[in-house]
């Protein structure tokens, strides 16, 4: 069941699916597991919400985790004070049933969450994807505006390339400045 919204790809899978499409996918940039949708009035709304979610599910008092909140709510127009409420709802579930919490890290955390507080609804979203997929590793140095890989890749799923190469046809990058076209 694939279907296509606002900035990506929505589909349902199992965890095994997620993890290959992490993997696998030469399109994506970042692979989300919707933990939950709601309905948030305000910030204590969103504080409730997030607090539903049974997070030992999900992390362990010693992983570290970071909030990335995107917010286009009326009442909840503040998306640092959002990611802040989000977060206070996480470390005090954890304080309250285990006694400490987990620390947030900005860099490299074990855990990243994704929520988007919509006009009518919103969606919480686990990042199993990490760092984002479009960085491929074998960039050691960059140009002044490099593409990004995936991107490169889209392109050329676009234009239909790999039923080209099958054929034997060339391709021709005028505008190499990096070669990730070439390489992608």
């Amino acid at each position: 069941n694939i279907h296509q919204a606002t900035g990506g790809v929505g589909f349902e899978g199992s965890l095994k699916d997620a993890y290959q499409l992490c993997l696998w996918s030469r399109l994506a940039s970042r692979v989300l597991l919707q933990l939950s949708t709601f309905e948030p009035e305000n910030y204590d709304d969103l504080y409730a919400s997030v607090q539903k979610i049974d997070w030992t599910q999900h992390m362990s008092v010693d992983e570290t985790f970071a909030i990335d909140c995107f917010t286009s709510h009326e009442e909840i127009n503040n998306s640092h004070f959002a990611t802040l409420r989000i977060k206070d709802a996480i470390v005090d579930q954890f304080t309250e049933t285990a006694g400490s919490r987990p620390d947030v890290a900005r860099e490299r955390p074990d855990i990243r969450i994704n929520v988007y507080v919509g006009k009518t609804s919103s969606i919480l979203y686990l990042d199993l994807s990490g760092e984002p997929l479009h960085i491929r590793g074998y960039r050691q140095h960059t140009g002044l505006a490099p593409l990004k890989e995936n991107l490169a890749a889209a392109i050329l799923f676009r234009c239909k390339w790999p039923s080209m190469a099958k054929q034997g046809l060339p391709l021709c990058d005028p505008m190499c400045g990096s070669g990730t076209l070439l390489i992608e």
